[in-house]
């Protein structure tokens, strides 16, 4: 028994380092891109073909984790993410053409996609996962803040393709600790009714059809698609928010947002553990922080000064934390067992979707309207995670009463 704590504790490690290794290689980009359009000589446009592919490869690779998890386990899932990842970001360090590059992000996106939502679906199904599921997402954040400093000190050194170079030498050491410290197979469990009635989970092959036929599970996908969607609105506009609608300086508007970052980081690693002092549920919990989005985007919108404004991206940053480790800390009480690794990768996947349409329409009303419309807009979207919340914490109630009634 003391062995099996072990290696569950080690698992958990590795985990969080993974995802911090994570968090490095989703935010070099900043640095990285600028460097590849002189080397490549194409224009934002082109090289953002690049985002296209990995963003299709991750979606894909969450709607198959279930699919994989149940054919190859845990720690064979995890290899394959892992195996993916490293020989796609090695190949783009070896400065292919373009056409090449552009193909390898949809091995980099698998293997990313993969590795995100196996994670986890693990850490779902150990004890205290809400505030697992938080430091996992805070180590990620940290990733984040220390990708860009690390790409800027090695790009004035050498050349962009070094810093794939080490992120990818130094996710061989996490690749062949999966294999080492992660279970091979979850022991069978007995699979219950789905929390609407539904039938037991049906064959492999099925489970991604019978995930989408979950409520609660729906709900709490389009609720990870708003969150992803305002998250990146924020981090996207908010440097020309503070600069058109209150003149800040470039310098002072992109250390603001620098802030939201952080805030987002520490919410993380913070709320959670406060929300466990204080005896609340993760139901309440989340409904304070949604509150609190609400609240202080409504600061932000009506803030006459730049100051104020930017209080208001560091404290909306602090409540947004924990809200996407939370969403996925609850599936396992939305939906089977059995169920949970597809629903968890069904999740990842559509937030990609939020991620993308809903910073695009942000911009686009940027456009139309003026940049002053992306607080309210924020706003907006924060009222809808809190009305989507509500039917995902019904959901949760309604499958609690069921067991019960069982």
């Amino acid at each position: 028994m003391p062995i099996v704590a072990t290696r569950v504790r080690a698992s958990v490690v590795v985990s969080y380092v993974a995802f911090a290794l994570t968090g490095v290689s989703a935010s070099v980009g900043a640095v990285v891109l600028p460097a590849q359009i002189v080397d490549y000589r194409v224009d934002r446009a082109t090289i953002g073909l690049t985002f296209f592919t990995f963003s299709a490869a991750f979606f894909l690779a969450g709607a198959t984790t279930g699919w994989l998890m149940e054919r190859l386990g845990t720690r064979r899932a995890l290899v394959v993410g892992g195996v993916a990842y490293v020989a796609g970001v090695l190949a783009v360090a070896s400065r292919p053409s373009f056409a090449v590059l552009v193909a390898l992000q949809l091995l980099t996106g698998y293997g990313t996609g993969i590795v995100e939502s196996v994670l986890q679906a693990h850490l779902a199904g150990l004890p205290a996962q809400t505030a697992r599921l938080n430091l996992l997402h805070g180590f990620f954040g940290v990733g984040a803040l220390v990708g860009p400093l690390l790409a800027t000190w090695i790009l004035a050194r050498t050349e962009w393709t070094v810093v794939w170079l080490v992120l990818g030498l130094a996710s061989v050491p996490i690749a062949v600790a999966y294999a080492v410290t992660f279970p091979g197979r979850a022991a069978p469990r007995a699979v219950p009714d789905g929390p609407d009635g539904a039938a037991p989970a049906p064959a492999s092959g099925r489970l991604l059809g019978a995930t989408t036929r979950q409520a609660g599970v729906v709900l709490a996908a389009v609720f990870l698609t708003v969150y992803v969607g305002l998250e990146m609105s924020m981090g996207n506009w908010g440097v020309n928010y503070l600069v058109e609608h209150h003149g800040l300086s470039a310098g002072l508007a992109g250390g603001s947002v620098s802030g939201y970052w952080l805030g987002l980081t520490v919410g993380r690693f913070v709320i959670s553990p406060v929300a466990a002092r204080l005896g609340w549920t993760v139901a309440r919990m989340t409904a304070v922080c949604l509150v609190g989005i609400v609240a202080f985007g409504a600061v932000i919108s009506l803030s006459p000064v730049g100051a104020l404004a930017t209080v208001g991206f560091a404290l909306l940053g602090f409540f947004l934390g924990p809200l996407f480790p939370t969403a996925v800390a609850v599936v396992p009480e939305l939906t089977s067992p059995r169920l949970v690794p597809s629903a968890i990768g069904l999740m990842n996947a559509v937030s990609v979707i939020g991620g993308s349409a809903l910073p695009w329409l942000a911009g686009a009303l940027g456009d139309a309207a003026g940049i002053w419309t992306l607080a309210p807009y924020v706003t907006v979207l924060a009222a809808v995670q809190l009305l989507l919340w509500r039917g995902v914490v019904s959901r949760m109630r309604n499958r609690e009463l069921r067991a019960h009634a069982d």
